[in-house]
């Protein structure tokens, strides 16, 4: 049963997550605010919200491991399963404008948040620097992204475009709401039965949250890989799986410390983070050379983010085990 309320939370969770932002697309649209600012704030918070109900879930409920491992875990699945399976069936090229940039800050915000967690909390004032670095991120995005328009260049968006918002009042109230509902619930449910599969395996809250949470909650970045590698549109794939990471940490390790501040478990800094960090710069070659992510790529990306689930439940089995 805890299995199956999980697959419903996370379910909720994408379908709810899904709508809000849909609908917060359609009121935006109803209010004139251009689509560039749309963008970079409604739907890339919006495709973030499942991570940031999970963690703030996890945080109220005293399960810090599985708030982090949520973020820490997202952002592996983003690198290695995300771009890895697409890239098994589809070139994913690395020639996105502003990518280098991106990538390069991303590596840069993980290296902050190891930084920010060697003494073992982040706290508020931690959360607010972090939340602050994202206003500056999408803020200069933003005046980037006017810049190129205005000189008639292509903009990538950093975040997936909603093409099919709805227009009509009654329709966008229907979809705020199910989604200001739902979320919540979602993530309650989602954290309760993680909780307990964690006792029933009998490995440690935070191995769920790498792993099986991480993967149900990547899960919309990794419909819009693959429906991006399907259109031929890779660039669109790979600066998602980024501009996520970026929004992982910034925004729900942010918003979630500077409200309930984060106990950071050994494992974390001893693993996980290093984990996370090497990934991020293990793709930065590809990105400065312009290298595609082909099926050589996909197949040692994918056969990694194996290899790092087993070992995420080995540990996990250890420290529930108090081995660790």
């Amino acid at each position: 049963m805890p299995y199956l309320l999980l697959a419903l939370g996370l379910a909720t969770l994408v379908v709810t997550g899904d709508l809000l932002v849909r609908g917060a697309v359609g009121l935006s649209n109803r209010m004139g605010i251009p689509p560039l600012v749309i963008g970079l704030t409604v739907v890339a918070f919006g495709t973030s919200a499942p991570e940031l109900v999970v963690s703030l879930s996890a945080a109220a409920d005293g399960a810090p491991g599985l708030s982090i491992g949520n973020v820490v875990g997202s952002n592996i699945t983003n690198i290695l399963f995300v771009l890895g399976v697409p890239a098994l069936f589809f070139s994913i090229n690395c020639k996105q404008t502003g990518l280098r940039r991106s990538a390069t800050f991303m590596v840069f915000v993980s290296v902050l948040l190891i930084i920010l967690s060697l003494d073992r909390i982040v706290s508020f004032t931690d959360g607010l620097l972090l939340v602050s670095l994202l206003a500056g991120y999408l803020i200069y995005n933003g005046f980037e992204a006017m810049r190129m328009r205005k000189k008639g260049q292509a903009i990538e968006e950093i975040v997936e475009e909603i093409d099919d918002a709805p227009d009509d009042t009654r329709k966008i109230t229907i979809y705020l709401i199910i989604g200001i509902i739902g979320l919540p619930l979602g993530g309650k449910l989602t954290t309760d039965s993680a909780l307990d599969i964690a006792s029933m395996m009998g490995i440690a809250e935070s191995a769920v949250g790498l792993s099986i949470v991480a993967l149900g909650t990547s899960l919309p970045e990794f419909a819009a890989g693959m429906a991006a590698a399907l259109r031929r549109q890779s660039a669109v794939a790979i600066g998602n799986a980024v501009g996520s990471n970026i929004f992982n940490i910034l925004s729900i390790v942010g918003v979630t410390s500077m409200i309930i501040p984060l106990k950071v478990e050994e494992n974390f800094l001893a693993f996980d983070y290093w984990v996370m960090l090497l990934i991020s710069i293990g793709i930065l070659p590809l990105i400065f050379l312009h290298r595609n992510i082909g099926k050589v790529e996909g197949v040692i990306m994918a056969s990694l983010y194996v290899i790092y689930l087993l070992i995420v439940f080995e540990v996990g089995h250890e420290m529930f085990n108090g081995s660790f």
